[in-house]
């Protein structure tokens, strides 16, 4: 059977991010015939600036990014809340990535989840991405949500998702991410 391709995007540079644990916890988890990437290039996306791209063209990092996307699937983005919003670096990546041509969130199928130390669970920051999905034409997934709060209590010191309930949460979003990606191919 073809592999699936989801790619996994963490709006969180810090190594002990739980939203990058999430996703990790995504990986061990996929079922089998879907491939579940983590994107590790964020941090390498200089800030964005439109004369960079018509005067000389994507910086390396931007047009990897973009590539990604572009042979992805679907894509899953695992959001830390900053400011009841989502982290500047996050979207920074999407406003370059969101640029023509083709911009490849067009028709793109898009799991949203986070995680949060805190008793909301990223659920601000995730209703903004939302937004910016609906403008950018992309098919963001509406159920199941994944709202990971007291994230600090279902993550242990080496960074593995250890809470089986949110295990079996992120299991469930990423069969439905694959199942709704199936759908619109239709």
């Amino acid at each position: 059977m073809a592999s699936f391709k989801i790619l996994a995007i963490s709006g969180s540079l810090r190594k002990g991010s739980h939203n990058t644990a999430a996703l990790r916890a995504a990986q061990e988890l996929a079922p089998e015939g879907v491939e579940v990437t983590i994107f590790e290039g964020l941090g390498e996306i200089p800030p964005y600036n439109d004369d960079v791209r018509t005067g000389e063209g994507y910086p390396a990092a931007v047009e990897a990014f973009r590539t990604a996307l572009r042979e992805a699937d679907a894509v899953m983005i695992a959001t830390p809340e900053y400011n009841y919003s989502i982290p500047g670096v996050l979207k920074n990546a999407i406003d370059w990535a969101s640029r023509p041509p083709e911009q490849p969130f067009d028709e793109k199928p898009v799991a949203i989840l986070g995680a949060s130390p805190g008793l909301l669970g990223t659920s601000r920051a995730q209703y903004d991405l939302r937004k910016m999905f609906v403008f950018l034409n992309a098919h963001p997934l509406n159920k199941p949500e994944l709202f990971i709060m007291q994230s600090g209590q279902k993550i242990d010191a080496e960074g593995r998702l250890t809470d089986e309930a949110t295990r079996g949460f992120i299991a469930g979003q990423i069969v439905a991410l694959r199942d709704w990606a199936i759908r619109l191919k239709g």
